[in-house]
């Protein structure tokens, strides 16, 4: 029996669709196994990047800000400390970009089969878990060897890691967005990320910041995100409660903000691709 699909404009909070992003789960799965074979095929030294890159952070940071300028952290060794912030700003930095390329990267599949777009930047910012899980390995080795033993704190890094995938897809969502209309978008986010690189405390603690700006300072989630991994893994600095709340709720407003601008520009890919 013959059957007609009517599809309408969306209005109000069902332009989320979150039914319709489930039942394509399965080409989901498939595109972020697909760029994780891309990531590694016809590579010289394949997974071994995913260590190469923190490692290669770790030293230069040690020589720059340990060495040259004196940075110390108390109770910890330099190395391990900065290893812990490189392995968590290279796993935001590289989901952002890659969530932010996607779309134009996927051109022919989008003009071709509709789905929910968003599953694009999605998969790319996933996909991304396989290289910190190997340098998380890693941080677990070096651990052991600087005799670092893991207290309670460690059960709360879930909640840093999924802290950063939320940020990584809410900037993602807005720069993929935007950048399938305005293409210089692309070339201007590598020296955002470059600017977000040194206001980061990815070579140095947050704790250096005067007590006056922590709360501005604090408005970039990944301050929380970086200190947090730290905290949760070898228990230095602190974590203020309302810190964390305040990095949270803006971690979750681009998230929200960049879902609901993705989708509304969603219907214009295809032509605009």
């Amino acid at each position: 029996m013959p059957f007609e699909i009517v599809i309408e404009p969306t209005k109000g909070l069902s332009i989320l669709r979150f039914r319709e992003i489930w039942e394509f789960r399965e080409l989901f799965y498939f595109l972020v196994w697909r760029d994780i074979k891309i990531r590694y095929k016809q590579t010289f030294l394949g997974a071994a990047w995913a260590l190469v890159r923190p490692l290669m952070g770790m030293v230069v940071f040690t020589v720059l800000f340990n060495k040259l300028v004196g940075f110390s952290v108390q109770g910890v060794p330099y190395l391990l400390f900065t290893f812990c912030g490189v392995v968590a700003w290279n796993f935001f930095s590289e989901g952002v970009t890659g969530a932010s390329q996607s779309l134009l990267a996927n051109a022919n599949l989008i003009s071709k089969v509709y789905f929910p777009r968003v599953i694009i930047p999605a998969a790319a910012i996933l996909s991304g878990l396989v290289d910190f899980s190997i340098a998380f390995v890693l941080a677990i080795v070096l651990m052991i060897y600087f005799q670092f033993m893991p207290t309670a704190a460690i059960f709360l890094l879930p909640f840093f890691v999924l802290l950063t995938i939320v940020t990584s897809l809410g900037i993602g969502l807005w720069f993929s967005s935007i950048s399938v209309q305005y293409r210089d978008i692309g070339h201007a986010l590598p020296y955002i990320i470059q600017v977000m690189f040194w206001i980061t405390p990815v070579g140095y603690a947050a704790s250096k910041i005067p007590a006056s700006y922590q709360a501005f300072y604090w408005l970039n989630p990944i301050v929380c995100v970086i200190e947090g991994f730290r905290w949760s893994m070898l228990h230095t600095g602190t974590l203020p409660l309302h810190l964390v709340l305040l990095s949270t709720c803006v971690a979750l407003a681009l998230l929200v903000t960049g879902l609901i601008n993705f989708l509304r520009m969603e219907r214009k890919f295809a032509d605009i691709i």
